[in-house]
């Protein structure tokens, strides 16, 4: 395992990916908050591009949980059934749907632990959903950004959780916000697993290329 960078050098690092990339964005389609809950625990164990061709017509149809709940299970396994263990999926979104009509007024909760009592909703779910919905510094780990926190040497950790806390202690605060966007894309698109794109890699020099040949 790389060993965790010093300060200055994560901040060169975030420096750079700003200087790349001002405002990263996730790239879930979605229109409020019900609906990237939505989306992100769909995108469990799947592409957001097939999350994404799954529920445009989805997500013309329904922007609540009550409408969700009207929609009925059968017909929401209709739109997702592209989507990996959809039938799972599916009747964790209509439990969740119920609970958040009957428990939270229709309205998603802002709190992790609130987010993490609904079915189907993970750590890194509550994560994605409070950064990206309500500007949280939370760190949604996935096997992009653990895979970039080790290699790289930006926030070594043996498991998800101990990369999530590398992450908020070792990271400067004022790249926390943006951190697991910028972390998530430079995995997808340049660190890749097999064959990274060191070539075009903006922070190739402070690299420790961990696992890399």
């Amino acid at each position: 395992m790389s060993k965790q960078l010093h300060y200055n050098v994560l901040r060169q690092i975030f420096e750079r990916f700003r200087e790349s990339e001002p405002e990263p964005k996730g790239e879930l389609e979605h229109t409020n908050a019900y609906t990237l809950l939505v989306a992100v625990a769909l995108s469990a164990q799947a592409t957001d591009k097939g999350v994404n061709r799954a529920t445009r017509a989805l997500f013309a149809k329904v922007s609540t949980p009550q409408e969700m709940v009207d929609l009925g299970e059968e017909t929401l396994i209709e739109h997702i059934k592209t989507i990996g263990l959809y039938r799972n999926k599916a009747k964790n979104v209509m439990k969740l749907s119920r609970i958040l009509v009957e428990e939270f007024g229709g309205e998603v909760p802002n709190s992790r632990a609130a987010l993490e009592s609904l079915p189907g909703v993970g750590r890194k779910t509550a994560n994605v959903v409070l950064n990206m919905w309500w500007g949280m510094p939370t760190q949604a780990v996935d096997t992009h950004i653990f895979r970039v926190a080790n290699r790289t040497g930006i926030a070594p950790g043996k498991d998800v959780v101990a990369v999530e806390r590398a992450i908020e202690d070792n990271i400067p605060a004022d790249f926390q916000h943006h951190a697991h966007h910028w972390l998530i894309l430079h995995g997808r698109y340049v660190c890749k697993a097999r064959k990274p794109n060191c070539g075009v890699c903006v922070i190739e020099e402070f690299c420790q290329k961990d696992g890399v040949e």
